[in-house]
């Protein structure tokens, strides 16, 4: 009897484990239609999905036009920003999204930064995913470009640049983060 309650046990704890599997599941690519703002993608999103129509609208051209700070671009490189997690919250709705996602991806792409490191969670009005990642990250506003290291977030960069270019920024980030490893090795 010892064992055969010993083996309901594991099964239950195997099925268990099973469903919390499944249930973790993210959807990607996910896109709704909306009677105020039409079709609008939802939650996590691979950068492919913004050359379909009608995010190709917009994203393209501002990718396609915007020129970038080849100093900063050359600082990220050599800063290693490769070596960091960028999770980015959009809005396919918002305007600022609009704006600088398009022209943070043409910064990736230009310092070769690999997609597995790159997480795209696309927001409705409300500034909610289907997972639930706002509440994680406490995103207020769109967008929103959070670094990380270690799982750990080094900075991010809310809704526009504060120096007028993503690239700076995001090398002011990584050198506040050298400056962290720095005081961590002194002390």
């Amino acid at each position: 009897m010892k064992k055969f309650i010993t083996n309901v046990a594991v099964i239950s704890c195997l099925v268990l484990t099973a469903q919390q599997f499944s249930a973790q599941k993210v959807v990607v690519n996910r896109e709704v239609e909306t009677t105020n703002d039409g079709k609008m993608l939802l939650g996590h999103q691979l950068k492919d999905q913004f050359l379909k129509a009608p995010y190709a609208d917009w994203y393209v051209k501002e990718h396609d036009e915007y020129a970038m700070d080849q100093k900063a671009i050359n600082d990220l490189k050599k800063d290693k920003i490769n070596s960091y997690n960028i999770i980015v919250f959009m809005g396919t709705w918002c305007e600022d999204s609009h704006r600088d996602f398009p022209r943070l991806m043409k910064i990736l792409e230009e310092v070769k930064y690999p997609d597995n490191k790159l997480t795209i969670i696309a927001v409705n009005r409300k500034k909610e995913s289907p997972a639930g990642d706002e509440g994680r990250y406490n995103i207020q506003k769109v967008p929103t470009i959070i670094v990380e290291k270690y799982g750990k977030e080094i900075g991010r960069i809310i809704e526009m640049p504060t120096t007028g270019y993503i690239e700076r920024d995001l090398v002011n980030i990584l050198k506040k983060d050298d400056q962290s490893v720095i005081n961590e090795i002194i002390k």
